[in-house]
């Protein structure tokens, strides 16, 4: 009988582990921690490797029981112990880029770029080298629909020195979240602009930079090398025109994006004068 597993896979180039669902697999346990799987790492791109760690799941079409053993355990931030409350919806294997920031006790203020394990719409699981403590709350961006929530660590499993399985939850359960696309279509268009606002230290600082694409509400900003964590307001003035815009994302240092912000207007007004395309209407039916 076909059987799904989760397996966990590292990277030969460092110690940063992926997790894979396998579905509708006819070997046993044994076999796949013997086998080699494809798989995409975060920081190094394709990759293959044996399972470190392999564990059979149930399929996404049936109800998700409670494990009797830990050896079993495949399913993040469990009910505790004083209260279970039923399930909002069933978890299901996603990979969605994501960004987590806040702050990480006495490491203080990070922000960082994951993706998914499992979602459902009360929360998601994901992998972060941050040491967060059970009860953190933090601000989750979903990166494609540019959505932000604020969630509350709920489950932590540190299963390598240098990530942690985290489970994060919303405040309420959110339905389709995880299936959002972005609200407003963006369209490449380069525009200079000078920046002002206040770096890490609270020293204020104005700076040209220039847009790499825009939307009717937000924009992608490159050239920007003063702003170390999303959440912080800044202006943004093009030509006689300025307006505030909250900082959403950061690019990560050593990528391409390194030195690009992501801002989300915080007025009704718009700056751009440039033409932007609206979200395609949904065909009708003949």
């Amino acid at each position: 009988m076909p059987r799904n597993f989760a397996i966990r896979l590292r990277c030969p180039h460092g110690d940063c582990d992926s997790w894979v669902t396998l579905s509708n697999r006819e070997e046993s346990l044994e076999q796949v921690l013997q086998q080699t799987w494809d798989f995409k790492c975060r920081e190094h791109g394709p990759q293959q490797g044996v399972p470190q760690e392999a564990m059979e799941v149930a399929p996404l079409d049936e109800p998700v029981t409670a494990p009797k053993t830990a050896s079993s355990f495949a399913i993040p931030f469990p009910n505790t112990p004083e209260k279970k409350l039923p399930r909002s919806s069933e978890r299901i294997p996603m990979r969605v880029p994501v960004i987590i920031y806040g702050y990480a006790g006495k490491s203080g203020a990070f922000h960082e770029d994951t993706e998914t394990i499992l979602v459902n719409s009360s929360g998601a699981l994901v992998t972060l080298k941050a040491k967060l403590a059970l009860g953190d709350t933090v601000f989750l961006i979903h990166k494609s629909g540019g959505e932000e929530q604020e969630v509350r660590v709920v489950y932590l499993d540190p299963y390598s020195d240098r990530e942690t399985r985290v489970g994060l939850a919303f405040k309420q359960p959110v339905s389709g979240f995880w299936k959002k696309t972005r609200k407003k279509p963006r369209v490449p268009k380069t525009v200079r602009v000078i920046v002002k606002g206040t770096d890490p230290k609270g020293h204020p600082f104005a700076q040209s930079a220039y847009t790499v694409d825009l939307s009717e509400d937000g924009a992608r900003l490159d050239g920007i090398g003063f702003l170390t964590s999303p959440g912080q307001t800044i202006e943004v003035r093009r030509l006689w025109r300025k307006a505030r815009f909250r900082v959403v994302w950061i690019g990560q240092v050593g990528t391409t994006e390194s030195n690009q912000v992501g801002v989300v207007l915080q007025s009704e007004k718009n700056i751009w004068r440039v033409e932007v395309p609206r979200a395609a209407a949904k065909p009708s039916k003949k």
